[in-house]
């Protein structure tokens, strides 16, 4: 990846913290590596994202996880194939009490992967799984995340 597309991303990711949904739902970037191949979040449990029962929302436990595959993947795949979120499902184990964090990762022969499937299918629906863990590393959420890829040249037969 050239310097300026390095730039462009790392400026892009350090501003996501300052993006209002993840701002006022105290979530943060805390950790990404040099080549975007891996983050961590973190969400705090504060007044404005604790619900009636004195624990997060699990729309802000599930939005903690929501863009970091498909960035991962946008950015390790570069501009010859499209990349979008598709869907996703949140199984909670426990109530989210305290602080919060996920790891997001893909390794490079995961992305070859990735890159050989869409580059014999054309297009191709992946899954990853999250966990979202408290403090002590207990499991608070279980996630899979559904990511469509396709080659931007693909066209149906």
């Amino acid at each position: 990846m050239d310097k300026s597309k390095q730039k462009k991303f790392r400026k892009l990711i350090r501003s996501i913290n300052f993006y209002p949904p993840y701002l006022f739902a105290g979530i943060k970037v805390v950790e990404f590596a040099p080549d975007f191949s891996r983050f961590r979040t973190r969400l705090k449990l504060t007044w404005y994202n604790r619900n009636l029962l004195g624990t997060a929302f699990g729309g802000s436990l599930y939005s903690m996880c929501d863009p970091f595959f498909m960035f991962i993947l946008m950015i390790q795949l570069g501009d010859e194939y499209i990349v979008w979120d598709k869907y996703a499902s949140i199984d909670f184990q426990k109530p989210g009490k305290g602080t919060v964090f996920a790891e997001f990762k893909l390794s490079p022969s995961e992305v070859e992967e990735v890159k050989k499937v869409v580059d014999e299918k054309g297009k191709y629906v992946f899954e990853f799984p999250c966990e979202v863990r408290d403090e002590a590393g207990l499991l608070i959420a279980s996630l899979k995340k559904g990511v469509y890829v396709r080659r931007k040249d693909y066209r149906k037969s």
